[in-house]
């Protein structure tokens, strides 16, 4: 099958190392954060679950070996307009990044549209064998029908693409030690995420830090958003963003996969994106929960050592970010 992509080799790779507390510390920088939004908050240091346990779906059991960010492309290929020949190949890349062994890749990107006929949310969980043969439990959420419905499906293993942009965490996949965190009842206004990379953030200040892994949304109800088909009109202010995109209200159990990191590193990184997929019909990028009262978060998260940036766009705005 003849894929249209950019050549990997062409693609400008650049690498940055980053801050690398010990898990310990963060624990407590992490909990100071979630306590003053969450009601009810504890971070510990232990062995990761079996994240192919069925609870948690993913492709690979744990988080450990060789951890790394990786950001592909940026919102500056989505917008004003599409550029469509912003198609990567996940497999290749991610290859060049980790070097030989085995690749466990999850985050958030945007979907591979040809397989779609339509512009689409990736939510990516995949790994690449030491022989490079792909086995991907990705997912992609589109918005269907002339009542917008929100439609999530598998991407099948033959296809190794995304469009457009691309965060992830990559790892060998490996047990070990993560961050275990749980939180219920917010009562801040700070996102999950955002408490977790603001409260880093305040703490290590110009030391850049980087996180990623996976959140459940165990209880409760998140505001998460689909992208529409490409605008055919180009898009300027992050109004007109928003009236672009579909919201929706999605319940629990939500699976969000993702990266954070605390500062751009001269890099144009995207602090924080998490896309999650769900065991029914929904699937989106996550921005709050709807249900602070009832909301309970559970997530395993390890500290990356460095990032790499690929294909970095030269002209760049902050739309389209949140």
């Amino acid at each position: 099958m003849s894929l249209s992509q950019l050549k990997t080799s062409q693609l400008i790779f650049e690498e940055k190392p980053l801050h690398v507390p010990k898990l310990e510390e963060l624990q407590n920088v992490i909990q100071g954060a979630l306590k003053k939004n969450f009601a009810s908050a504890s971070v510990s240091v232990g062995d990761c679950p079996d994240l192919k346990a069925p609870q948690y779906g993913l492709v690979e059991s744990g988080l450990g070996g060789k951890p790394t960010l990786l950001e592909v492309g940026g919102p500056p290929y989505l917008l004003p307009l599409v550029q469509r020949d912003k198609l990567y190949n996940i497999k290749e890349i991610t290859r060049k990044v980790q070097g030989p062994g085995k690749i466990f890749a999850v985050g958030a990107g945007a979907g591979p549209y040809p397989i779609r006929s339509s512009n689409c949310e990736g939510i990516y969980n995949l790994s690449v064998s030491e022989k490079d043969e792909l086995t991907n439990g990705s997912y992609t959420a589109t918005v269907r029908g002339e009542h917008e419905e929100c439609v999530l499906e598998r991407i099948p293993s033959t296809e190794p693409r995304c469009a457009l942009l691309l965060n992830l965490y990559l790892s060998r996949g490996e047990a070990g030690p993560v961050l275990k965190i749980s939180a219920k009842q917010r009562k801040g206004e700070l996102n999950f995420i955002e408490c977790i990379r603001k409260g880093l953030e305040e703490h290590y200040g110009d030391q850049v830090v980087g996180l990623g892994g996976i959140f459940v949304i165990k209880k409760g109800a998140a505001h998460q958003h689909v992208m529409r088909d490409f605008s055919k009109t180009p898009i300027h202010t992050d109004d007109e963003v928003n009236e672009w995109l579909k919201f929706y209200e999605m319940p629990a159990q939500l699976n969000a996969l993702g990266t954070l990191v605390t500062k751009e590193h001269d890099l144009d990184l995207r602090l924080q994106h998490f896309h999650s997929f769900s065991f029914s019909n929904w699937g989106g990028h996550y921005h709050y929960d709807t249900t602070p009262d009832i909301v309970e978060y559970e997530a395993y998260l390890n500290v990356a050592e460095r990032v790499v940036r690929v294909d970095k766009p030269l002209e760049t705005h902050k739309m389209g970010r949140d």
